[in-house]
């Protein structure tokens, strides 16, 4: 890796998920003609702010937490990206996150740039009490840069519709008026959009069926293997079952679990809220969680953590269409092997794309206090993702590349030509 490619507050040796972004980066710079004088810009976030973040617990003790909001690009509108809290959040892997969201929101056309933020915390380890102090604190913390139309903050991994009430809640308490714009994923009751919780998984199914349909692959009996039955795998594997395809296999923390016969999501979802692991779940068979990568199946959908598929387990995997519900799931050189192999990856920045586009539809709603019904969001939801997945798949195939340089071909282009337009100030 080039050092110059990278800012000096990287580790050039381990410069983590910030590393993949720039390898994804570096394939699709040769495709962009005249813009590729402007490409620098998106191997350097215009903002990040790194926030101690002090909470006072319930025995007493003050426990300080690290806390980033990085803000990747902003030539084509306000920040807008998700928040989580996970032990591993770091810099580089929130740089990831943003510049990710940057390319997601212009390959599918939404007014916005990328932006990302989180809490290098355990989330488990605190009482609810600990944690909306913790969420306040935060919020009150990057409230220099968040706002309506500067940075709006979203659910991500280990967040939740409660965290965005109190982050709305703090922002609108420092600000002396109540601002349901600032961040999206909010309950219904205060803002929030119809069609938000299940708007990533529900994604996932249009842009798989799209996929399907041009490889002509029937939906009705199709084997789906899922790794992560969080808010993204939980609506997928509903949805995805609801419209005739078998899920034969789930991962999670909890275990790795197959049945040929299909597992119902709804009696797995009722199983893991009255307190089981997915390992306990009766009726199915427990295997490795390496053997989860090997299963047999038409459609694998990682919808975890970055960095799953590598390639150390990529050619264990048989399914012929692999659709990334997470974040950067997998490596530049695990999707070489799967290439190869005659898979077909749908990238994280269309595949995953629904959240953010149904964050877009409740910042507008939120904007002119008319709200949608959930039929309208879902049918909005379908025709965006379609949309954008149609005009990709053409450039995938005209210039006969991969669907995730293709995706960054569209995104690169809509984010250089509106950076060239502004120009540099002054």
């Amino acid at each position: 890796m080039d050092a110059h490619k990278l800012p000096s507050y990287i580790d050039p040796q381990h410069p983590g998920p910030w590393g993949m972004f720039l390898e994804q980066l570096d394939r699709v710079e040769p495709h962009l003609g005249g813009l590729s004088r402007w490409v620098e810009t998106l191997r350097r976030p215009k903002r990040a702010l790194i926030v101690d973040v002090p909470v006072r617990m319930d025995d007493g003790r003050i426990e300080h937490f690290e806390g980033y909001r990085v803000q990747h690009n902003l030539s084509r509108g306000p920040g807008k990206g998700g928040v989580r809290y996970h032990p591993a959040v770091n810099l580089p892997e929130v740089m990831a996150l943003a510049g990710w969201m940057t390319i997601k929101n212009a390959a599918v056309n939404l007014p916005y740039g990328g932006a990302k933020g989180g809490i290098r915390i355990d989330p488990k380890q605190l009482t609810a009490p600990e944690l909306e102090r913790l969420t306040r604190r935060y919020t009150s913390e990057i409230g220099l840069i968040i706002g309506p139309d500067r940075d709006i903050p979203a659910p991500d991994v280990n967040t939740n519709e409660q965290v965005m009430a109190w982050m709305m809640d703090t922002y609108s308490i420092n600000q002396g008026s109540t601002q349901t714009g600032v961040v999206t994923g909010k309950p219904v009751s205060l803002g929030g959009s119809l069609g938000r919780r299940d708007a990533t998984g529900r994604g996932c199914y249009v842009v798989a069926r799209e996929a399907m349909r041009r490889l002509q692959m029937e939906m009705a009996g199709a084997r789906v293997a899922i790794q992560g039955f969080g808010n993204v795998g939980n609506a997928a594997a509903r949805v995805f079952h609801a419209h005739g395809a078998r899920i034969v296999a789930v991962q999670d923390i909890g275990g790795s679990i197959h049945c040929d016969a299909g597992i119902d999501p709804h009696a797995l979802q009722a199983h893991l809220q009255a307190g089981g692991a997915i390992g306990e779940f009766p009726g199915v068979d427990r295997i490795d969680d390496s053997a989860f990568w090997g299963v047999d199946c038409e459609v694998m959908l990682p919808a975890a953590l970055e960095r799953q598929i590598t390639e150390h387990n990529a050619g264990a995997i048989r399914a012929r269409l692999i659709v990334e519900g997470a974040n950067g799931p997998t490596t530049p050189q695990a999707e070489d092997l799967l290439l190869d192999q005659g898979a077909l990856v749908l990238p994280d920045v269309l595949a995953n794309a629904g959240g953010v586009t149904v964050s877009y539809f409740e910042w507008v709603q939120n904007a002119s206090s008319f709200f949608w019904t959930e039929d309208d969001i879902n049918q909005r939801l379908d025709r965006v993702l379609s949309e954008a997945f149609d005009g990709i798949w053409r450039t995938a195939q005209a210039k006969r590349i991969p669907l995730r340089t293709a995706a960054f071909v569209a995104a690169c282009e809509r984010v250089l030509q509106a950076r060239a337009l502004r120009g540099l100030y002054p």
